[in-house]
């Protein structure tokens, strides 16, 4: 619909310089420049590097959004960015575009929260959220249960990582396999000519007196390098394959466990799972699986909306403009530490 809100959204927390157009619920363009090419030699993100790149690619890739979404600047009713958490320098590359666009343009500007941008995300391909909605989100950096009434004004946090993201893990394990970065798309193509059931590695934090909704994967990182250590001065040959497979099924089996616990313990039937590694393809079957067995309705985005990208933050952007929520000042800070429990960020605040 024509009333609907039209908002840019820029992306700049990690390694991808994403440019999202959104109307409504409705994606238009869904621009990205990644430099984890860039990364791949050091094998994981350099801070100053993804920087750079972003500088580099924000304003080839506005534009290229802007022209793939069939729409002229002066359009917009809106620009929103990642305002945190995430690299600092990164963030403040995005920001500070966002913050140049409103301006120039005279448009409200809406400094958003990552990570309710990967909730919000799921609005573009399933239709608008029920609320209150259950998020498992998982990526690099997070490993998150939440709970959303409100998309754009209470995010509840349920359980987090207490040490390595699932992601980081993934990253870790694949660097000692040999298998390159980044690690989830690595682990994902060996696992599937594997055993899952081949190497007993543990599930952390799941015993009767443990947080029930926090994650732990350093253990499991960890166990996983010194069952390979063992094989190798032994003189045996290391069952690559076996070895993903069976770490990923520790993974996606504390993953899925502890977020259906979550939707039973808060009443709510259904679950969105966001966040780069839910691309990965058994996490998505096994919480297909899990869901379907508990009654829980299952909502995953396609996996080029789980990773970053500018089209979440256009979203819940978009979102913001619906709901008449008030945009950010132009002191709008990046804010690395961002918590969660700010779908917007406040104007002028530094921690």
């Amino acid at each position: 619909m024509a009333d609907e809100p039209l908002v840019l959204g820029i992306e700049t927390s990690c390694d991808e310089t994403g440019v999202g157009v959104v109307r409504g619920t409705t994606l238009l363009a869904d621009a990205v420049a990644s430099s984890v090419d860039e990364h791949a030699r050091y094998g994981g993100v350099v801070p100053e590097i993804a920087s750079r790149a972003h500088l580099e690619a924000m304003v080839p890739t506005i534009e290229r959004a802007l022209a793939e979404a069939g729409v002229a600047a002066s359009d917009l009713d809106g620009v929103a960015v990642t305002a945190g958490p995430g690299l600092a320098g990164a963030l403040l590359v995005g920001v500070s575009a966002a913050k140049a666009y409103a301006y120039a343009l005279d448009k409200p500007l809406y400094g958003v929260n990552h990570l309710a941008s990967h909730i919000c995300v799921d609005q573009l391909e399933h239709g608008p959220l029920p609320e209150p909605t259950m998020a498992l989100l998982v990526s690099g950096g997070h490993s998150s249960l939440l709970l959303a009434p409100d998309i754009t004004t209470d995010v509840r946090p349920l359980g987090a990582t207490i040490d390595d993201a699932a992601g980081e893990a993934f990253d870790k394990v694949a660097r000692v396999l040999g298998l390159g970065f980044p690690g989830g798309p690595a682990i994902d193509r060996e696992a599937r000519r594997g055993d899952p059931a081949a190497i007993a590695f543990p599930r952390g934090l799941t015993g009767p007196r443990d947080a029930p909704f926090d994650f732990s994967f350093s253990g499991l990182k960890t166990a996983v390098a010194r069952w390979v250590e063992t094989q190798r001065r032994a003189g045996v040959d290391v069952p690559v394959a076996d070895v993903a497979a069976s770490f990923q099924e520790a993974v996606t089996d504390v993953l899925t466990r502890k977020a259906i616990r979550a939707c039973r313990a808060e009443g709510v039937d259904h679950l969105m799972i966001g966040g780069g590694v839910a691309a990965n393809t058994r996490l998505r079957a096994m919480a297909e699986e899990r869901c379907a067995a508990a009654g829980i309705t299952l909502r995953v985005p396609r996996p080029g909306l789980c990773t970053d990208n500018g089209a979440m933050v256009a979203a819940l952007g978009a979102e913001m403009v619906a709901r008449n929520r008030p945009p950010s000042a132009l002191g709008l800070p990046a804010d690395s530490s961002l918590p969660v429990t700010e779908p917007l960020a406040p104007a002028g605040v530094t921690r």
